[in-house]
């Protein structure tokens, strides 16, 4: 049976509205995913075309998956004639995406960040998953991970397939390290000595032999804060509680783990201060925390390695970032798309996307298999990082007022990035300011 083609409600096309003018994204909760969950679809009275969007421009992943989708479309021509990957720039994809929804020209399928899942799950706009997911022969569905899901599920049902887990982790330049003098961090992981004041000395050291940079936080740029919680985590720090409802931006933990980044940039020279660019892939600095998935990017003009990021003081804490794909409810074929999805995704297509997005899946989630997918990682890499890396994991901050809250907080922390700064009192600042957004 089709599916109800749901269109976004007005709270959410309100929302986009105000997004094309204040370049803000607002979807705003009303209840969960749309009533209509999706199954089996039936056969249009002729083929469809499906359209989904990415944010990847990448001509071997997108080869990739049309690879996938024209299997998919052999196998199916009864219901589908082309599946089409529509890329969006990274920077303009979620406000794009929102604004189709709201001008009636929903994609069919979506890439969804993490970031945002809160508010794409609450607003009614993507489709229950779930009962085809589990119908589907050989989908095998209590494969993911379920720590994998949780964003992307509420008591009603699941709105979308986390189609990457991929850990944070440290790259390393071990020619700069060498050259500097420094003990290799894989030596320190070795000894259980790998924490983030270790590598802020090491980082310092490195900068101040090479006259390149330290460690750079890929992304943060002094403008995406929410990328520091690759170091905050090491504080079991968080910017809100966990329902979202309160402000945390003040609890001792946090200063404390924004205290140590401020002053790794404006005392100890161990991380570039705001305006300096430095890309770790390029040589101009020893370490940077990134992904996992960003080990393409090396061309062996230098020697690296690859680490787990650093213990802070409340120990370890291992960071994803993840990506969810979705099936809009305002889209023309629902149910078809969830069926293309649910191919997209299935285990053996999940294997070869492993090769650039590491699966949730526990049975893909192994040395071995992640091997095959990227040669330039050894197994013990793989182990290491990946593996263990989603153990017990947190993801990036997410809400369901996310975006309001994503350039509210940009605009407070301003303060906090010059030399003289007083952190705990912007974050003070910060908190006053975001409480409004935390309670709507």
């Amino acid at each position: 049976m089709s599916a109800q083609h749901t269109p976004p409600s007005p709270r959410l096309r309100a929302a986009v509205a105000a997004a094309a003018t204040s370049s803000l994204l607002v979807l705003t909760a009303c209840g969960g995913g749309t009533d209509a969950p999706v199954g089996e679809p039936e056969a249009p009275s002729e083929p469809v075309d499906l359209r989904m969007t990415v944010w990847t421009a990448d001509e071997a992943q997108l080869e990739l998956f049309q690879s996938i989708a024209d299997d998919y479309v052999a196998e199916n021509p009864e219901l589908v004639s082309s599946v089409t990957f529509e890329t969006i720039p990274f920077e303009d994809y979620t406000t794009s995406l929102t604004t189709q929804l709201a001008g009636g020209n929903a994609p069919d399928l979506a890439w969804i960040f993490e970031s945002n899942a809160p508010e794409f799950v609450a607003s009614g706009a993507l489709v229950d998953l779930r009962p085809l997911l589990e119908s589907t022969d050989g989908y095998a569905l209590d494969d993911i991970v379920p720590s994998a899901l949780g964003l992307w599920e509420d008591a009603e049902g699941l709105y979308a397939y986390p189609f990457s887990t991929s850990p944070f982790a440290m790259f390393v330049n071990t020619d700069q390290i060498a050259a500097a003098d420094q003990t290799d961090p894989a030596e320190l992981v070795a000894s259980g000595e790998w924490t983030f004041d270790a590598a802020r000395d090491i980082a310092a050291a490195t900068a101040e032999d090479s006259g390149k940079q330290g460690l750079v936080v890929r992304d943060f740029d002094y403008q995406t804060w929410e990328n520091l919680a690759t170091v905050w985590s090491g504080w079991a720090a968080a910017p809100w509680s966990e329902d979202g409802t309160q402000c945390t931006f003040t609890e001792p933990a946090m200063v404390e783990a924004m205290t140590w980044i401020h002053d790794a940039a404006f005392e100890d020279g161990a991380m570039p201060g705001p305006g300096t660019t430095a890309d770790f892939f390029a040589g101009d600095a020893a370490m940077t925390i990134t992904q996992i998935s960003r080990a393409s990017a090396l061309d062996g003009s230098f020697d690296w390695d690859v680490v787990p990021l650093p213990a802070g003081p409340a120990g370890k804490q291992n960071v994803v970032g993840q990506a969810g794909i979705g099936v809009f409810a305002a889209g023309e074929h629902p149910d078809v798309a969830a069926d293309f999805l649910a191919h997209f995704t299935d285990p053996e297509n999940a294997e070869q996307l492993a090769a650039y997005f590491p699966p949730p899946r526990a049975s893909l989630l192994n040395a071995e298999t992640l091997a095959d997918a990227n040669p330039s990682l050894t197994a013990e890499q793989l182990q290491a990082v990946v593996v263990e890396g989603v153990e017990d994991a947190v993801t990036k901050p997410a809400h369901k007022n996310f975006a309001q809250l994503s350039e509210t907080v940009r605009a407070e922390l301003d303060a906090l990035w010059t030399e003289d700064a007083d952190v705990e009192a912007v974050l003070t600042d910060t908190c006053s300011t975001i409480t409004p957004l935390l309670e709507e």
